[in-house]
């Protein structure tokens, strides 16, 4: 370096443009000394990098960053998700920062969080919706911006034109009619030989995401049409958006069998097994549902009290089908107090979501993209085709 700057003094004394164009020559060159360093860089810090922040994942330097916000941190449903966006992340080198508020009811943090989340930039955004309708502005505004948005886990269907680029998410609607093809078939016996009219619940812990909403009524519409096919009159009470936007209320008057829906005021396990605890007290109560994590975990929750969940109705036990996954579930599916579940696959959710924002950002045409779901049991929860679903 030294006889570089002897060679410009020299060059300066000839000439004012030579020196000049000396000068610009060392900026050129100082990236290319510099490079090798800027390789090495990203192998020494991502180990501190991740400890000391949490809520980013950094990969390698120079490559894109996204914002990721989930619906929150309360499950691990959520933790899985997550894995699989720092998964990808690491093996695309990209930068993710992830956020999400504390409950999924908490919709108007999650809206702040994606305004905050537009105001930096990112070169995208995946966002799991708690409201399918609470964002709406803030998606048209990400598009003035051009910031691209990918959704997952659940859709947006009024989102503004353009404004989100791929939706990768469980069919719900269908994972919620396999729950009821499961268990319809499992009771099928005793309401056929019922004598007066029979309860099934649902409990949902809200009424407001696409994804849930679109599994309790994928869980009515089905139970319904295969009741129906076996002469029986079904109606639908409790909630009203459930009642007023499945296919068929039906009459409570008139109904062999009732579908009985509760919404508690917050997702919680605790208030959902509050909601569950009214639904199983009934005598007539012959199954019930729980359209995801908290709901199930709800269910159980009051189960603890009450006692009269089973896999067998020849018994007189009530039949519960959940859905997702988790130590309780799979623990209460193993011993016989809940019958079957419908898990999805979040790790591949976050996998998916952040491949599909590189792919937008590396100026590539993307569409929505399903992941799916599955029925299991104490009979195939072991399966090799299941069980690196059902996380803990």
């Amino acid at each position: 370096m030294k006889k570089k700057v002897l060679a410009v003094l020299m060059c300066a004394a000839m000439a004012a443009t030579v020196f000049a164009g000396c000068g610009n020559s060392q900026e050129a060159a100082a990236p290319a000394e510099s490079a090798p360093a800027e390789e090495a860089a990203p192998e020494e810090e991502a180990a501190p990098a991740e400890e000391e922040a949490p809520a980013e994942e950094t990969a390698k330097e120079g490559g894109f960053t996204f914002e990721i916000i989930v619906k929150s941190f309360q499950s691990s449903y959520w933790q899985a998700a997550i894995t699989g966006v720092k998964q990808a992340a690491s093996d695309l080198g990209v930068t993710v920062n992830y956020t999400g508020p504390n409950a999924e009811t908490d919709i108007a943090d999650q809206v702040n969080m994606l305004n905050n989340a537009i105001n930096n930039e990112p070169d995208g955004i995946g966002l799991a919706a708690c409201d399918q309708d609470a964002c709406l502005d803030a998606l048209q505004v990400a598009m003035d911006k051009g910031i691209p948005v990918v959704c997952f886990d659940s859709g947006i269907p009024k989102a503004p034109a353009g404004s989100v680029l791929s939706t990768i998410a469980t069919d719900n609607y269908g994972a919620g009619a396999t729950a009821a093809d499961n268990l319809y078939a499992a009771l099928k016996d005793t309401i056929a030989n019922a004598s007066a009219p029979v309860r099934i619940g649902e409990v949902n812990q809200e009424a407001t995401s696409e994804s849930i909403t679109s599994r309790g009524l994928g869980f009515i519409d089905k139970f319904s049409e295969l009741a129906a096919a076996d002469g029986k009159k079904v109606a639908v009470i409790g909630n009203e958006y459930y009642v007023n936007n499945c296919k068929d209320a039906g009459d409570e008057a008139s109904a062999d069998i009732i579908i009985e829906v509760a919404v508690p005021a917050q997702t919680t396990v605790e208030l959902c097994a509050t909601e569950a605890s009214v639904i199983l007290n009934k005598k007539d109560t012959i199954g019930v549902f729980g359209s995801n994590q908290v709901a199930a975990e709800g269910i159980l929750t009051a189960n603890g009290n009450l006692g009269v969940l089973g896999n067998d109705p020849a018994s007189g036990k009530i039949l519960a089908a959940g859905f997702d996954a988790g130590s309780v579930i799979k623990g209460a599916i193993k011993d016989g107090t809940m019958f079957g579940a419908v898990t999805q696959s979040p790790l591949a959710m976050g996998i998916k979501t952040v491949e599909t924002l590189t792919a937008i950002a590396n100026g590539e045409t993307v569409g929505d993209i399903p992941t799916e779901g599955y029925w299991y049991d104490s009979s195939n929860m072991e399966d090799d085709s299941i069980a690196p679903n059902l996380y803990d």
